[in-house]
This record gives structure tokens, C-alpha cells and sequence, in this order.
């Protein structure tokens, strides 16, 4: 894709992101979703790797290689018309500058980058290590004059006992990501905690996103929280699958 349509769809992200409160992002895994959610009126997509590895027979967690998402994001991201946000995972061990510059090719608007690093045995970045990595894509991307929309994303909820017991932490992570050039910041596993959400958005000036499950959910409540960006993970891609046997339950042997 060509550097000036990239740039037009960041800046169509960006604004798309100022205009509604939430900006829902259905999470798409191949061209059928993608145009599905497109075609439903959206004006935004993300690619979650979840649902990309289940669709590729991979595993999440960086059970592909950098070089077979891209194969697969090309497509996804070709086929629609509206902006598309890819989740790099940790990064596959790549330097923020090398992200960039191929993602820009493939055509994203945005993308997310998580601190647990699955090439390094599951550790979890440290704060001021995963602040510089987005401050480095930060910075590659104004060097372009690209405004690429990056959504910083912690697993410190997901990895705790006790989800409340690391919220100062949290929001230590969550403000540095911030600071770093983050234009979104993403604390996976706390959808369901009000308190919790609240907290975190109050803690921040940039859209909170959360997790969000397409049936069990509820958008009017994400909007009272503040909750400024929602994405499904592979929840949606669980509910189609529910549905799916649903359907095909009376035509099995």
C-alpha cells in the first residue's frame, strides 16, 4: 500500500478515535471478517492475534513468525476501506524501527504492542523497558510523518492473583506509556471489574481500551465507565464459533 494512503487512514484513526466515545474496533482474523465488519458499518477494524493464530492453525503467543503475520495481515488490511490496526504481539524480537517502517508498507493505521515477551520465556517488560519501546516507535513513526495511532497494552491484571493488588502499579505502567507516545493505552483483564476501569480511566488522559465480548456485554456501560476504546480479543470469534454449532448441531449425525 502506498505511504499516502497509510497516512490517511492513521489520521482517519486518529480522528475516529476523538469523534466517538467508545470507537468499537471489531477484532477481525481474515478477509471474510474483516469485509463482514466493514460492510456491517464500522469504521475501524483491529486484527487481534488471537483469533489470526486459531484461523492459521497457530498458536497465539507468538506461535508465528513476524514474517507469517505480515503474510497475513497484507490481505485483511487490502480488502477494506476503512483503517486497520494490527496487534504485533511483544514485537517477535524485532526493533521498534523495523516494526514501522513494515508495517507502514502493509498498510496499517495503528497497532498494539504488549509487555509480556512470549521470544523471552513469558517475562513481563518492565515499565521504563516497555515505555522505550514505544518511544521508539513513536519516534520512528514522527520521523516519517506517519501518525501511526499505537495502543499500548499491560498484562499486569492478567497476571496477578489479584487484580486490585497491582492497580498503583498498573497505572505507574499505564501513565509512562503515555508519556512514552502512546495514543491509547490497553489493561487487559479487567473488563468485567467496574472499579477497576473506572480507576484506570481516571488515572490517564488517552483513550482506556477494554476487552470486550460481543453478546455478554453491554456498550452503555463501557460509555458510563469512560472507556474511550473497545476491541473483542477473540471473543468475537468465540461467540461466531458458539453460534456455528449452533447452527450446524442439527444437521450432525
Amino acid at each position: 500500500m502506498d505511504l499516502r494512503t497509510t497516512v490517511e487512514r492513521a489520521q482517519r484513526l486518529k480522528q475516529l478515535h476523538a469523534d466517538h466515545k467508545p470507537l468499537v474496533l471489531p477484532t477481525v482474523w481474515d478477509v471474510w471478517s474483516a469485509r463482514t465488519a466493514a460492510d456491517a458499518g464500522f469504521p475501524a477494524l483491529t486484527i487481534g492475534s488471537h483469533p489470526l493464530a486459531d484461523s492459521r492453525g497457530a498458536d497465539d503467543n507468538e506461535g508465528q513468525t513476524f514474517e507469517e503475520v505480515l503474510a497475513a495481515v497484507r490481505p485483511i488490511v487490502a480488502a477494506v476501506d476503512v483503517p486497520v490496526s494490527v496487534d504485533l504481539e511483544a514485537g517477535y524480537g524485532r526493533k521498534p524501527a523495523d516494526h514501522f517502517a513494515v508495517m507502514v508498507e502493509a498498510g496499517g493505521a495503528g497497532l498494539n504492542l504488549e509487555d509480556t515477551v512470549h521470544s523471552d520465556g513469558g517475562r513481563v517488560r518492565d515499565t521504563q523497558e516497555h515505555a522505550g519501546y514505544i518511544a521508539d516507535l513513536r519516534a520512528a513513526a514522527d520521523a516519517a510523518g506517519v501518525p501511526l495511532w499505537i495502543n499500548g497494552r499491560t498484562d499486569l491484571f492478567l497476571h496477578a492473583d489479584d487484580p486490585a493488588a497491582v492497580l498503583d502499579r498498573a497505572i505507574d505502567r499505564l501513565r509512562a506509556m503515555e508519556r512514552a507516545g502512546a495514543d491509547s493505552v490497553y489493561p487487559v483483564g479487567i473488563q468485567d471489574d467496574d472499579d477497576l476501569l473506572a480507576a484506570v480511566v481516571g488515572a490517564v488522559t488517552v483513550p482506556v481500551n477494554s476487552t470486550a465480548h460481543p453478546v455478554q456485554h453491554d456498550l452503555a456501560r463501557f460509555r458510563r465507565l469512560g472507556v474511550g476504546r473497545v476491541t473483542y480479543g477473540p471473543l468475537l470469534q468465540f461467540a461466531l464459533t458458539d453460534t456455528m454449532k449452533d447452527v450446524l448441531k442439527p444437521w450432525a449425525p
